[in-house]
């Protein structure tokens, strides 16, 4: 089984029934990332151009014919430029400025019809206002997520697509704080379903999953 199959054991994660007071055994301290406001802005832009590097197989034979182009797995934008303008009217908000590049990974077919790959990148300036709260000891970042996606496309000399593509851009401002919040304790962990059985671990069976203390029982100094 597993926290949602065949599982009705109460601690565990999922809709709550009734009061959901009851059950709440302690506040637990967290450290977690908070988002203090966030926006997401979405557009169509003609135009683009993507130049190509690192073909994959190499010297691929032109002209080429686009497919597509899709951020690059596993490679993160990055983000320049970056200006917190504080409005003088409204000092808890400001004017976020930057500049996003997204990483794109480009596929095309040959004049020998191989499909291939080739590495280029999107650059996107914006500017938004956002919430950002006051200076602390502990720092707020802006976190940026971009998205690019492309199916329109043409090749242009030397070695480029000029394409029609959609730009997503997500932008956060966040803190890494510590939390309290309520809690109703540690889950119990069910078996998992169809497991193969293993010769149990001597010394380990008895241990409990989570780590536990009394904090009732702290010494005063």
């Amino acid at each position: 089984m597993s926290f949602y199959i065949n599982n009705s054991n109460p601690s565990k994660p999922g809709p709550i029934n009734g009061n959901p007071v009851n059950g709440i055994c302690e506040k637990i301290l967290i450290e977690t990332t908070k988002i203090f406001d966030a926006c997401i802005c979405s557009s169509t832009e003609t135009g683009v151009i993507l130049p190509l590097s690192g073909f994959n197989p190499e010297n691929p034979v032109t002209p080429l014919t686009f497919i597509s182009a899709e951020n690059s797995i596993g490679v993160e934008p990055t983000v320049s430029d970056l200006v917190i303008d504080r409005l003088d009217t409204c000092p808890n908000y400001a004017n976020v400025s930057f500049t996003v590049t997204i990483p794109v990974t480009v596929t095309y077919r040959d004049a020998n019809g191989t499909i291939g790959t080739a590495s280029s990148s999107v650059t996107v300036a914006k500017s938004v206002i956002l919430f950002v709260p006051q200076p602390a000891l502990t720092p707020v970042d802006i976190d940026v997520v971009g998205i690019f996606s492309s199916r329109i496309g043409v090749y242009t000399d030397p070695n480029a697509f000029t394409v029609t593509g959609c730009i997503e851009i997500i932008v956060k401002v966040v803190s890494v704080v510590d939390v309290l919040v309520p809690s109703y304790g540690y889950p119990v962990l069910p078996p998992c379903q169809s497991a193969p059985v293993q010769n149990a671990c001597p010394g380990l069976q008895d241990l409990p999953i989570y780590p536990t203390a009394d904090a009732s029982n702290t010494p005063r100094f």
